[in-house]
């Protein structure tokens, strides 16, 4: 499994929180948002899914990973 940090800009509160977590898990991966430092914690099975499908998935919910 890898992990990686990625930041994510837009997020202002919980709707947000849960729209990035599920469109990570959706991607096929696990991420844990930090909403306050504006960061998602992302880990995932490199076989299965690649990072840029992740960052993707988030940009897809309208947010920009930088």
């Amino acid at each position: 499994m890898a992990n990686t940090v990625l930041k994510v800009e837009g997020m202002t509160c919980g709707h947000c929180v849960s729209a990035v977590e599920k469109a990570v898990g959706n991607a096929g991966a696990v991420g844990k948002v930090d909403l306050a430092a504006k960061k998602v914690a992302v880990e995932y099975d490199e076989s299965k899914v690649s990072l840029d499908a992740v960052k993707a998935a988030i940009e897809d919910q309208g947010y920009d990973v930088v």
